[in-house]
């Protein structure tokens, strides 16, 4: 059975609007949410962070769009997920994305825990009218809401109005 976003992200690990001073904050956002959701551990937090203080702002990966993450740690419980959209994009030091709207945080045990998920978060990423309406939405209900459109396969008339076939 294929992963979907709305199983994997629950509603204590989005967090929508939210303020953040800089890329540290907007982070531990996202590392608390995982926290909220039983996916870590705080110390995975400050791995986060961490690892784009060594490495550079290499998490963000596309225009507004940065995955916070660091490698499988005890501080992992489960594979995970959380989603923050910032209230005012802020920049991470990104020479072609910055600044950042929103922070999706990943957690897995191990190096192939979090693979199904990434599939899953790649339907989203993909369909820009969706990613922004996941940005601009006001509430966690909201946000899997929008998501279980895309996990969801479309009824028999909406594959008729859209001309693909359902299978």
């Amino acid at each position: 059975m294929a992963i979907t976003l709305v199983d994997e992200l629950v509603e204590a690990s989005i967090r929508t609007n939210v303020a953040a001073a800089d890329w540290r904050e907007a982070i531990t956002l996202a590392g608390d949410a995982l926290e909220a959701g039983g996916v870590t551990t705080s110390a995975y937090t400050a791995e986060m962070i961490a690892a784009v203080e060594k490495l550079g702002p290499y998490i963000v990966i596309a225009p507004g769009l940065a995955i916070a993450h660091s490698r499988p740690s005890p501080a992992v419980l489960r594979a995970g997920i959380s989603l923050v959209t910032l209230e005012t994009p802020v920049p991470f030091g990104h020479a072609k994305n910055d600044p950042v709207s929103l922070v999706i945080g990943l957690a897995a045990p191990d190096h192939e825990g979090h693979l199904g998920m990434m599939q899953a978060l790649a339907k989203v990423l993909m369909n820009a009218d969706l990613l922004a309406a996941v940005k601009t939405a006001d509430s966690a209900a909201a946000v899997r809401t929008l998501l279980g459109q895309v996990d969801s396969p479309p009824t028999p008339a909406e594959s008729l109005v859209s001309g693909k076939a359902h299978s």
